[in-house]
């Protein structure tokens, strides 16, 4: 059985670090979801040194054409073998099977698809739309037959591979669940969370086990002990926490770092379990979680640790960070075998398939590409758009470019243009707050009794959702500038008309940052 890759799945985390975080997220170009560097676009990831084994793929005149070069389309999009196309938003999170057949994609649109992969081209099997939220984190339970997944909702699901109801919500966390593992034997499952905690759940029972409590700051990542005995923890305070899966007792300290934890995940070597430890300051380190000592450092990155994958057999581990980069490195000898350059925005997720040969990776995209790792691919181009369309500069006028910094990547704005992660705002002014047919508005927003107009879109604004719309599943954001505030407002009181000519701002590659919710409806 290859424990810790049928135990562990995989997510892009909190780039925030432990101390000093303003100054040093400053430093770093970080927000909570989106780098600044995934946002501006002419902010360029850095450039990390290629691996001892050869350079990265993507030379610099290929990642110029790129940048320099047209949108690719849809349809090219969904050639590219191997992808797995089919959400509209982001992805957040992936995960494989133990034996590679399934995968798993969470995104931000409020959906998770099931693939099975094991033809010549994948096949969706089951899009599960019961979120509230973006999806963060999903594994597949031992047998793969049953799933977990956690996001900003902030509840547990059990959900079957290929069956649309839930077997189950688990409520307990108080704030989004950010990482999920599950035990080897499949009995349990903790999850990291916003509010400060880690929980442990029994799946079996369908029920709440012990909180683990203690970290400073929100909670990133979680994982077992091959035994399922112990859980680990990790935080924005820096922290590698162990603690006994049982009663939630923290037995003891395991690792301290200057910056944030972001991922961790379990591999057993040699007979012994060991951590691997994606930090907000680029490093990925293996640490021997009994003694409580660094074993060795993994191949840094130019920004934070998002993702982590690990396959035991043939023993592989792989790290992809803030800077588009994903390190694969062998296990034992910690000997880097490939790099890969993402080269238009962060890697939040990683999974191994194909035995070790290739692995998908989830980030901007509303898709998972493919990197066929053995026998090593040729250099492509990006898959996706680039600028995406929350991706620009100064030049578009002031109005415009906030909605493609504040809302467009959960939110379309034309007649056709459907759902991403929230409703489209065609025809929004007028409209009752939360009537829309076909998207799961939060119950907070349907009692709200708003109706959207000038005057309500601008404090919503201003004072930010947790004033205005409280309760509600929209990202706390707000625009203190009247002027600005009065430009967006008005950007999409034309721009959302029915005699609109365009969906302007989208065709332009206009966009948005950080939004997950239901920013405007």
């Amino acid at each position: 059985m290859d424990g810790a890759a049928e135990a562990r799945c995989w997510t892009g985390a909190d780039a925030r670090p432990a101390r000093l975080r303003i100054l040093r997220a400053v430093a770093f170009g970080l927000t909570a979801m989106l780098g600044a560097h995934c946002v501006r676009g002419e902010e360029k990831p850095s450039q990390p040194s290629p691996s001892a084994h050869g350079p990265l793929s993507g030379p610099a005149s290929d990642a110029a054409a790129a940048r320099g070069g047209g949108r690719a389309s849809l349809e090219q999009r969904r050639q590219a073998a191997g992808n797995l196309v089919g959400h509209g938003g982001p992805v957040k999170a992936l995960a494989a099977d133990a034996n590679r057949r399934w995968v798993a994609t969470g995104s931000f649109d409020y959906s998770l698809m099931i693939w099975d992969v094991s033809g010549q081209s994948p096949r969706l099997v089951r899009r599960h739309t019961v979120f509230e939220g973006a999806v963060n984190a999903v594994c597949f339970v031992p047998g793969g037959e049953l799933v977990v997944a956690g996001g900003d909702d902030g509840h547990l699901w059990l959900l079957r591979r290929d069956a649309g109801v839930p077997i189950a919500r688990l409520d307990g966390h108080k704030a989004k669940i950010n990482a999920l593992a599950v035990s080897v034997d499949g009995r349990f499952a903790a999850t990291a969370g916003w509010d400060r905690t880690a929980r442990i759940w029994d799946l079996s029972a369908r029920a709440a086990g012990a909180v683990l409590e203690g970290h400073g700051g929100p909670v990133n990542a979680v994982a077992f002990s091959h035994d399922g005995e112990i859980v680990y923890s990790g935080g924005t305070d820096g922290l590698v926490r162990a603690w006994r899966r049982a009663d939630g007792m923290q037995l003891r300290i395991v690792h301290k770092h200057g910056w944030g934890i972001n991922v961790l995940a379990r591999l057993t070597a040699d007979g012994r379990d060991l951590l691997l430890v994606g930090t907000a300051d680029g490093s990925g380190l293996v640490v021997d979680p009994v003694a409580g000592r660094v074993v060795t450092a993994l191949p840094s990155h130019a920004r934070p640790v998002l993702a982590l994958a690990v396959m035991e057999r043939p023993g592989l581990v792989a790290t992809g960070g803030g800077d588009g980069t994903v390190n694969v490195t062998r296990i034992g000898d910690w000997t880097p075998i490939e790099a890969y350059r993402n080269n238009f925005g962060p890697v939040w997720a990683l999974a191994f398939v194909d035995n070790g040969k290739a692995l998908y990776y989830g980030g901007l995209d509303d898709f998972a590409s493919r990197w066929q790792i053995s026998p090593r691919a040729p250099f492509a181009h990006s898959a996706g758009e680039f600028p995406r369309r929350f991706q620009v500069g100064e030049g578009l006028p002031v109005g415009q470019r906030q909605f493609a910094r504040k809302c467009s990547v959960c939110h379309t704005l034309g007649p056709h243009d459907g759902n991403r992660a929230g409703p489209t705002l065609h025809r929004v002014f007028g409209r009752r707050a939360g009537t829309l047919p076909g998207y799961p508005y939060s119950e907070a927003l349907k009692r709200s009794g708003i109706v959207w107009d000038e005057a309500s879109i601008g404090a919503l604004f201003e004072q930010g959702p947790d004033i205005v719309t409280p309760g509600s599943k929209m990202p706390l954001q707000r625009i203190t500038d009247a002027t600005v505030r009065h430009a967006l407002i008005q950007f999409l009181k034309s721009a959302t008309a029915d005699n609109a000519s365009k969906r302007a701002g989208e065709g332009t590659g206009a966009a948005a940052s950080q939004s997950k919710g239901e920013n405007s409806e």
